[in-house]
């Protein structure tokens, strides 16, 4: 089970941080990704983070201004997002996949998004202008 946590409203370039808890699955062999999916639009991968060394990837609109991390002690992957924008405006989702620990960049975040057993509910955050 994915708990995703942490959405609200913000104004353009502020912060916020989205958190990630997970139960009942071994969390240290589990890969973790974000989505995100605004009104009218698809689901898009965001970030996600391996399991054993903690590679991370960004997708382009992200990069720079957003930041995964991974607490296994806790269960718990965050995004730190920054500089946010009105266009970020969308629900936020997490993904969790036990991926081979060498798959790493967009082929594990294209794994997350189409064969992931594991999604949290979602969190929405706004961006205002």
């Amino acid at each position: 089970q994915l708990q995703a946590s942490g959405g609200g409203l913000v104004q353009t370039g502020g912060s916020l941080r989205l958190s990630c808890a997970a139960s009942g699955f071994t969390f240290d062999n589990y890969a973790i990704g974000w989505f995100r999916q605004a009104p009218g639009k698809e689901r898009e991968g965001v970030s996600c983070i391996s399991s054993r060394d903690g590679s991370t990837y960004y997708a382009d609109s992200v990069k720079g201004r957003f930041a995964i991390s991974r607490d296994n002690a806790k269960n718990t992957v965050y995004l730190q997002m920054s500089s946010l924008k009105p266009e970020d405006t969308a629900v936020y989702y997490c993904a969790a996949d036990r991926a081979p620990y060498t798959m790493k960049g967009v082929l594990l975040l294209l794994r997350l998004q189409y064969e992931s057993g594991f999604w949290g509910q979602g969190t929405l955050v706004t961006v205002s202008s």
